[in-house]
């Protein structure tokens, strides 16, 4: 059994499975950027962004979201890697991730139901329920279930990704199996209903999964890093709970993993966006450290940890045993590193917090549209040469947001068409 070093040192080196170093326990954690240029692919804003994290001090930088099927995007200005797309971009990209001497691992992803359907009016899903938000159900695109052939495809897809990654200069490929996105879709019994081998029991619901993990790592070599990023629980009464991700963890060790790591909620409870402020500190920031304490017990491969993280303090805490349970191997930071690029190596000094708005609204729908709004402000500032802008006002930010993906959802239409054309 693979035995990873329980260290409480963030700037130690963490050593995965397949015998690949990340240089320290600091993961720059996956966000979704919508930053492509033209073809959907990643251009010199992207590269930019990811050169001044590399050189921010992390260990570890996921990518946001890699649309692994053209037709399926979670928004219009989302990077698509497939057969179809050119390599040049995608390697100046893992060129530019890798220049601080860190890991940089892509994400990969299908939304299954989680469409705009003004970005693309159809979607496919386990089973034909829609995404449910009161007020905004109309926004998303109505799903239709996936036939066999269709899920084959999608692990095809997944797979075909990996390997492109693998080409292009990637270290390794993170699947993405949370926040309500296709495969969280399966493993929720909210959204898979049904009645053949991919649904019912959760060894059946985490089918898919367990399919495309083996499936990538039949297509990359053994130290290219496979990892899967998986809900704590999806915060809904009757769906993915607590002891169904321990459970999935259990399947898992079974197979090739590097690295799983643990966040939660979806669009319809979108609890990776942070407790509210009346919550204590600790809870405002390390909202998913109890629950991956329980895992880590359980895991054969290093559990990492994203979930608020922003200051120095809390994330040794995370890497620190508590009551008996151990802590995680990794602590990732998502939000913190929009408004703050260089937040590891400030920690290397001293203690130091990045400061992050946080949305009081009273439409948590509207909230979280608007906090994912401020945080791509800071993301495109930081593609530009520019510094953040965390004094940004958040409803200005929205609307200018809003009317920047209606341009992008003309644009991409027009370019799934062709791609459609094309490819037939």
């Amino acid at each position: 059994m693979f035995e990873f070093d329980h260290s409480t040192d963030l700037f130690a080196p963490l050593s995965l499975p397949n015998g690949q170093v990340i240089p320290n326990r600091i993961a720059k954690a996956a966000m979704e950027e919508n930053m492509a240029d033209a073809g959907q692919l990643p251009g010199e804003a992207l590269w930019r962004l990811y050169r001044r994290w590399g050189a921010g001090g992390a260990g570890l930088l996921l990518t946001g979201n890699v649309m692994v099927a053209a037709d399926a995007m979670t928004g219009p200005g989302g990077v698509v890697l497939d057969e179809w797309q050119p390599l040049e971009p995608f390697r100046r990209w893992a060129e530019a991730g890798r220049a601080g001497g860190g890991r940089i691992w892509m994400q990969i992803n299908h939304p299954g139901r989680q469409v705009f359907a003004a970005t693309n009016p159809e979607a496919i899903a386990p089973s034909a329920v829609p995404v449910a938000i009161e007020g905004f159900s109309t926004l998303f695109a109505r799903p239709r279930a996936m036939t066999e052939d269709e899920i084959q495809r999608t692990i095809g897809q997944f797979a075909e990704s990996a390997a492109l990654a693998e080409r292009a200069g990637f270290d390794g490929v993170e699947i993405h199996a949370a926040h309500g996105y296709l495969l969280s879709q399966f493993l929720s019994p909210l959204t898979n209903l049904r009645s053949d081998r991919w649904g019912g029991s959760l060894e059946n619901r985490a089918r898919i999964l367990i399919e495309i993990v083996r499936a990538t790592r039949a297509r990359v070599p053994a130290g290219f890093g496979v990892g899967v990023k998986l809900n704590s629980a999806d915060f809904q009464k009757g769906g993915f709970e607590a002891e169904d991700a321990v459970a999935v963890v259990r399947l898992l060790n079974a197979e090739a993993v590097d690295l799983v790591e643990l966040s939660g909620g979806s669009y319809e409870s979108p609890a990776m966006q942070g407790r509210p402020e009346r919550a204590s500190t600790r809870a405002r920031e390390a909202y998913f450290v109890d629950f991956a304490r329980d895992v880590v017990t359980e895991a054969r491969m290093p559990v990492m940890v994203t979930g608020g993280i922003r200051r120095r303090a809390t994330a040794e805490a995370a890497l620190a045993p508590e009551d008996g349970r151990p802590g995680v191997a990794m602590i990732g930071i998502a939000t913190a590193l929009a408004y703050q690029p260089d937040l590891p190596n400030r920690w290397r000094g001293a203690e130091a917090v990045a400061e992050v708005p946080v949305l009081g609204w009273r439409k948590p729908a509207l909230a979280g549209l608007a906090t994912m709004g401020l945080a791509k402000l800071q993301m495109r500032r930081l593609g530009a040469g520019k510094v953040p802008k965390p004094g940004a006002w958040a409803p200005a930010v929205l609307i200018a947001d809003q009317l920047r993906t209606r341009r992008r959802n003309g644009q991409y239409r027009t370019w799934l068409s062709q791609r459609l054309t094309a490819e037939r």
